[in-house]
């Protein structure tokens, strides 16, 4: 049988249209639904609910046996979908519809009066407030846990050096703590942005309804407070329409996973064969199916690759949001898949890194003897000649890199020139050069606030302890 547009057409339909061959209403109902990510938020929405109960009975618009109903159903489905045994149905689309449906079937008429002087613009407006508040808990909680991690390792090794880079070049010696600490003044930010995402998202949209607001005499004020935000929202238009708490906690995210995605690329320096500052063991390494020597810093890589998805995630909520006129339009469900995916990844990443950084084992003797290398103590020898023989700095650093040329050139550090070599740069060197050209005395120098002087490390991994217990 010869093959024609039609027959070929047909097998296309039948080997990629899958379920959407049966036509346009099951096409609508898959791209329509959301309860398949939704569902995430079944404990907002319950709670949301109970809240707009408690006020609907308070002000009359229900009576008290309808709030009991209401109150005993809910927590009957609370227990259901803890135990799995709740019937979600795509049929009615999001976990909204489900909740009260299930509820209804349970309770009767006093289920259908629950939905009075709301919309399930406010109500997902509202729920979706509560699930990043809550998340936003829970990864500050985790960024505080790390920060106490790399502080308590700071501390430990306030004095122990390692080099310093820039351009991943040898730049100056500092110390493995001060080095850590770094991360741990990030990951404070971190908290800052997320902290100041909270005080702004943590106004209540229940009560906007639709659009415009409702015609009952409903008390906002109360729901607000029941629900642990500080007010209800000012204009009912921004608060069903709003994102702006959704694109808040993903620039957080991925700023933050910005700076995991660094630590974690340092991590896998360090752990390479030419670096080996630091060891990993088999709980966050992986092996090679062909090459037994391998210890993969996966867990880091791992980190690395999810700064993409976070990133991924804001760009595409921003592209949702950019073009929509008030108040909800339909593209809004978009908001909610890359928001749960970035905390996912967030909290993931927060938890390996936490881990590694428990985990590792620094090669102390290793980073001391790459502390010194590539003349690392340079500005240590251009600071010298402005403090003692007064040179101007640009003068200073002139003699310095003639003096790294002569030192290259002969295969030796600048502590392995003789005072006579030195002196045919400079004529006023004297001894005490020899007593700043140590990785342990340049260390020990840098003790300007912030510095990586020993006990200057010592006192800010101190400080952020106490901050964090």
């Amino acid at each position: 049988m010869s093959e024609t547009p039609e027959r070929r057409n047909s097998e296309a339909n039948r080997q990629w249209g899958g379920r959407f061959a049966a036509g346009p209403s099951v096409i609508m109902q898959e791209i329509n639904a959301s309860i398949g990510f939704d569902r995430k938020m079944w404990r907002q929405d319950i709670r949301g609910s109970l809240a707009h109960a408690a006020m609907l009975a308070r002000i009359g618009l229900i009576d008290a046996a309808d709030e009991r109903a209401i109150s005993d159903g809910l927590a009957a489905i609370s227990a259901e979908i803890e135990a799995g045994r709740f019937p979600f149905a795509e049929a009615l689309e999001d976990i909204h519809m489900n909740i009260e449906a299930r509820l209804t079937e349970r309770v009767g008429e006093a289920g259908k009066r629950l939905h009075t002087a709301r919309s399930r613009n406010d109500q997902v407006a509202t729920d979706f407030r509560l699930w990043v508040r809550d998340a936003i808990d829970g990864l500050d909680a985790q960024l505080a846990d790390l920060m106490r991690a790399l502080a308590e390792r700071a501390e430990a090794h306030a004095a122990d050096p390692m080099p310093g880079f820039t351009h991943l070049q040898t730049a100056q010696p500092v110390t493995f703590g001060h080095h850590l600490l770094a991360y741990v003044e990030m990951f404070g930010r971190d908290r800052g942005r997320l902290a100041d995402g909270r005080r702004r998202l943590n106004e209540c949209p229940l009560g906007s309804a639709a659009l415009a607001g409702t015609s009952f005499p409903i008390d906002r004020d109360m729901t607000a407070a029941s629900l642990g935000f500080d007010r209800p929202t000012a204009n009912s238009l921004d608060a069903v329409s709003d994102r702006d708490f959704a694109l808040e906690f993903l620039s957080a995210a991925a700023i933050s996973a910005m700076h995991l995605s660094r630590m974690a690329e340092e991590i896998v320096i360090w752990c390479s064969a030419p670096f080996r500052f630091i060891r990993l063991s088999d709980a966050f390494t992986t092996g090679s199916s062909i090459m037994p020597q391998k210890r993969n810093p996966d867990a880091a890589e791992l980190v690395r690759a999810k700064a993409g998805r976070v990133t991924g995630a804001l760009v595409g909520l921003l592209t949702v949001m950019k073009g929509l006129p008030l108040a909800y339009a339909k593209d809004m469900q978009e908001d909610k898949e890359p928001v749960f995916d970035a905390a996912d990844a967030w909290a993931l990443s927060l938890a390996a890194t936490a881990g590694m950084v428990r985990d590792m084992t620094p090669d102390i003797a290793r980073m001391r003897e790459l502390a010194g290398s590539g003349f690392a103590t340079a500005t240590d020898l251009a600071d010298w000649l402005v403090r003692v023989p007064r040179l101007a700095f640009r003068d200073a650093h002139h003699v310095t890199g003639r003096l790294v040329a002569m030192a290259e050139a002969k295969g030796a550090d600048l502590a392995g020139l003789s005072l006579a070599e030195m002196r045919t740069v400079e004529p006023r060197m004297t001894d005490a050069v020899f007593s700043v050209l140590t990785v342990d005395a340049s260390v020990a120098s840098r003790t300007s606030y912030g510095g990586t002087a020993p006990a200057n490390v010592v006192e800010q991994a101190r400080r952020w302890r106490a901050a964090l217990a």
